[in-house]
């Protein structure tokens, strides 16, 4: 039987329990580092840094964390806040597209390398809010409320830039369905 998140953090706050503090770890390593990765242009070493500076945080941070979110979207926030301002700082290059040789691939390859170039160079004109917005719902799965949390804005403000970058999306990449 699995011991519930609430209680696990309950063990953390009352008794300094780093057993119950690895559970936590353990349940969640594997998602954050994937999203770390997201976040850092799929540099693993940077990754793995982002995801331990981020459970370090948390880890001091337990006392205040109030489980009006789940406890996966508090981690999601703090990553994020890790990795905005290392990117603020120009420490971190930000979720760029991997442009890799292609020349060798087979022309479906090419041709969706392509739509992915001009995909990422559309969302890389959104505001950054919207870009943000866009990638946290719609290639990482989170629902808007849970945007709004990992964000730390109103709801309404997502779905304002959700839609917003989604018609100007619309706009930028008009082209492909002209030319397809």
């Amino acid at each position: 039987m699995s011991i519930s998140d609430q209680a696990l953090i309950a063990r953390v706050v009352a008794k300094q329990d780093q057993h119950a503090f690895a559970q936590l770890v353990l349940r969640y390593q594997s998602q954050l580092r994937t999203w770390a990765r997201r976040l850092c242009d799929g540099d693993h070493h940077l990754a793995d840094d982002l995801a331990q500076e981020a459970f370090i945080k948390a880890y001091a941070a337990l006392p205040a964390y109030r489980a009006e979110a789940k406890f996966s979207t508090w981690l999601y926030r703090i990553t994020f806040n890790i990795a905005a301002n290392r990117w603020r700082a120009k420490k971190l290059q930000w979720c760029q597209l991997d442009e890799r040789d292609q020349q060798d691939e087979a022309s479906n390859e090419v041709h969706d390398f392509a739509v992915k170039r001009d995909v990422e160079a559309a969302i890389r004109q959104l505001s950054a809010p919207q870009q943000l917005a866009i990638k946290l719902s719609f290639e990482d799965g989170f629902s808007h409320s849970e945007v709004a949390e990992i964000m730390g804005v109103p709801l309404g403000t997502v779905k304002t830039h959700v839609l917003r970058g989604k018609q100007k999306l619309e706009q930028l990449l008009a082209s492909w369905s002209n030319d397809e």
